[in-house]
């Protein structure tokens, strides 16, 4: 796994140079609508509480407290849809960007590269074939290795974990 790992590490590291340079833009974007979505929420609820205290009444004040948990739940909600959906951007810039390694020159050895690594993961006995959108797959005997791009994009956003949060923090 550490051969496979090293073996990857310049796509993986062209992928993440690529994937931040989208992700910041994709982030500040999502940041600018989350942080509206939270204002106009909070605007709702503090509009919701001034009523309850015109009316003075404790239950106008259970409502306002009520809606002041609503409105904060909805806020938290709309950031972690909004998180979900840079996540997910940044995920298909990922793929799009590493499925454009087919139109490389260097791609045919980056296959037979990743051959050899699927059946050094996979052991013996396993065939090899070329994935339609670009990468291989290796398979036989109960066993499959999946080396397309696809899934190495992924595992490369994978890879970020917590860095990711990066793009949505202050």
């Amino acid at each position: 796994m550490i051969a496979t790992r090293d073996a990857l590490a310049p796509v993986i590291d062209a992928l993440l140079r690529r994937t931040r340079a989208d992700a910041a833009a994709i982030a500040a974007t999502a940041e600018k609508e989350a942080a509206e979505m939270i204002a106009a929420a909070r605007r709702e609820a503090q509009a919701i509480l001034a009523e309850a205290r015109a009316s003075g009444t404790a239950e106008a004040q259970a409502y306002a407290t009520t809606e002041r948990i609503r409105a904060r739940r909805h806020a938290h909600s709309v950031e972690l849809a909004a998180r979900r959906e840079v996540l997910e951007e940044l995920r298909r810039r990922a793929v799009t960007a590493v499925r454009r390694l087919r139109e490389d020159p260097c791609y045919p050895r980056l296959l037979e590269r990743l051959g050899e690594l699927a059946r050094e993961a996979g052991g013996e006995g396993l065939v090899v074939s070329e994935h339609p959108y670009g990468g291989v797959v290796a398979e036989g005997q109960g066993r499959r290795v999946d080396c397309t791009l696809d899934a190495l994009a992924s595992r490369a956003i994978d890879a970020l974990g917590g860095e990711v949060e990066r793009l949505w923090a202050p």
